[in-house]
């Protein structure tokens, strides 16, 4: 059986590497690598325009929507915090498109960092712009560009619970997190400040957001759970070389391609 095609969003940014610096779109290895090591094949996904969402995700098992810099506070109707990074609107707008198209087809869906914090906002919900002024600490972002352990405790009953039981250290790096939480999805995992650590969807197959860095660990339950998804998703609909059929639970609302904001 071919391995299932995981598609990852990257980054477009100024980058240097050996005698060159240009625009380029990236993404740290570790991603890569976990993905592989959990038996699932990479695709780059760059930002592109936000109609070339319906093509591109339609030849893909998964996605992976990835970590990076601030979401723009507009997507949820709040002015910018003075510690809030300038806006990627191209990045946004993209990864937008590709999560409300994954969600359409309820395709499996891994959010990692700022990749929850946008499945939140899809979903109506809203972020803090700056954590330490919350919780009075900066337990959560202890040194730039570095990772730092942190305890998470997951919520019996869930799939991140189920896939996480208990407490345990996560490799931890942001600034900001999940506020009022977004229509459908329901908190996986807290840490001892109230901190939301992980998200997830009622209305789909595995729609899964963490709020910490699980490539940082290859032997990840959550991202074997996300190829494992990818590996049972419905096959290619006859007729469509690349389509795949749209499977929604009963009862569960068709996503459309617009997101709500609040």
């Amino acid at each position: 059986m071919p391995k299932p095609l995981i598609g990852l969003t990257t980054y477009l940014a100024q980058a240097q590497w050996a005698e060159w610096e240009l625009p380029a779109a990236l993404l740290p290895a570790a991603y890569v690598s976990c993905v592989q090591a959990a038996g699932g094949r990479v695709v780059l996904l760059p930002p592109d325009a936000p109609e070339a969402a319906p093509d591109v995700v339609a030849r893909l098992d998964a996605i992976v929507l990835t970590s990076g810099e601030d979401l723009d506070p507009e997507l949820y109707g709040a002015q910018p915090h003075p510690c809030t990074g300038p806006p990627v609107r191209e990045r946004d707008r993209w990864e937008r498109a590709v999560l409300a198209e994954a969600l359409a087809r309820d395709m499996p869906v891994l959010g990692v960092c700022r990749g929850m914090q946008l499945m939140n906002v899809h979903a109506g919900g809203t972020l803090i712009q700056h954590l330490p002024e919350t919780v009075g600490h900066h337990g959560h972002n202890l040194h730039g560009g570095h990772f730092a352990p942190h305890a998470v405790t997951t919520v019996a009953g869930t799939r991140i619970g189920a896939l996480l039981p208990g407490t345990r250290q996560v490799a931890t790096h942001h600034h900001q997190a999940v506020d009022s939480l977004g229509a459908g999805l329901v908190v996986g995992a807290r840490t001892a400040d109230g901190t939301v650590e992980a998200i997830e969807s009622t209305r789909h197959r595995f729609a899964v957001g963490v709020q910490w860095h699980p490539e940082m660990a290859f032997d990840s339950a959550v991202v074997h759970a996300l190829v494992a998804a990818a590996r049972s998703a419905p096959a290619a609909a006859p007729g469509g070389a690349g389509e795949r059929k749209v499977r929604v639970r009963p009862g569960s609302p068709q996503v459309t391609g617009t997101a709500p904001v609040s």
